[in-house]
């Protein structure tokens, strides 16, 4: 599986990705929102899977593609499908970069998150399914899990082979990005 296509061509697309796709996500925010447990078990079912090969996860994904889908787009829709019945909590913002930068433990040591990161960062697109499952796994294992962003993760997987690495090199501005230390005024108020 290789996540190349049009839409990789240009970060600027980004918006267009979107629209393109709000039918499928809305539909993905609807079976959170209606707790259809048969759904979602019939889509996390693709997790042991190759995207696309779980036949259980076929009528509740292809009539939710847009209509002029590739082959790759197709593998990204039933990839973010499963990933998102494993772990459909709500309110992720930003995108994997800033998952893991929350998922840090401020008293701990971060080496072994650092090297899972820049592990996710490394992969390849036909490895990139593996290392979500790990990632999204990693993220809903956390004390406090640590919701996903859905449709900034389906447009990263789109884009995900393009040849300037946009969206790698922002997943790791997003981790390892400078953060203004807080104010001296705010830490005398806790």
């Amino acid at each position: 599986m290789d996540f190349v296509g049009e839409e990789q061509k240009s970060a600027s697309a980004e918006p267009a990705v979107f629209d393109r796709w709000s039918r499928f996500l809305d539909y993905l925010m609807g079976l959170r929102e209606s707790g259809d447990r048969g759904a979602l078990a019939s889509l996390r079912r693709g997790l042991g899977y190759a995207p696309g090969e779980a036949v259980e996860m076929y009528p509740y994904v292809m009539p939710y593609l847009p209509a002029d889908v590739q082959d790759w787009e197709i593998d990204a829709a039933f990839l973010i499908a499963a990933l998102f019945a494993y772990h459909p909590d709500p309110g992720g913002v930003g995108n994997m970069g800033d998952h893991f930068r929350q998922a840090r433990d401020p008293q701990g040591d971060d080496t072994a998150l650092e090297r899972r990161f820049s592990v996710l960062l490394a992969a390849h697109p036909d490895d990139l399914p593996f290392h979500l499952r790990q990632a999204v796994s990693f993220l809903k294992s956390r004390q406090r899990a640590v919701p996903v962003n859905w449709p900034q993760l389906l447009r990263d997987v789109l884009a995900w082979g393009h040849p300037d690495r946009y969206v790698q090199r922002q997943w790791a501005r997003a981790f390892w990005g400078y953060r203004a230390a807080p104010s001296s005024e705010n830490q005398s108020q806790e």
